[in-house]
């Protein structure tokens, strides 16, 4: 019988703190979770970004406009690249591309700087 670790939980709490769910995600074969939280500035807005690291698995979370949004990391040519929803997040270094797909593939993306 395989082992498994419950190695993940996370509360999401939308921005106006008025609502909350709790997540658990049971994953096979992993130790431990690396969590980092860092907070972003883009032109029109800053938002948190909460990364859990788990072997293989890796899980970015936004919050920000009212909501808070899971994202998953997929392939990408450099840095981390993370997908959820309609929106795709990729960092590099102290930088972050918030792309929205649903606004068509020649859309730009808002870019965003760590706030130290």
């Amino acid at each position: 019988m395989r082992r498994f670790f419950s190695i993940l939980s996370i509360a999401l709490v939308a921005a106006t703190g008025a609502r909350a769910a709790m997540l658990e995600i049971d994953l096979p074969f992993a130790d431990a979770v690396e969590t980092k939280a860092a907070s972003y500035t883009c032109p029109h807005q800053s938002f948190d970004v909460t990364y859990y690291n788990a072997g293989e698995n890796a899980l970015a979370v936004l919050a920000f406009e009212d909501r808070s949004v899971v994202m998953v990391n997929v392939l990408s040519a450099s840095g981390a690249k993370y997908a959820g929803g309609t929106l795709v997040w990729w960092t590099k270094g102290d930088r972050g591309d918030l792309y929205d797909v649903s606004q068509g593939d020649d859309a730009d993306p808002v870019s965003c700087t760590v706030r130290e």
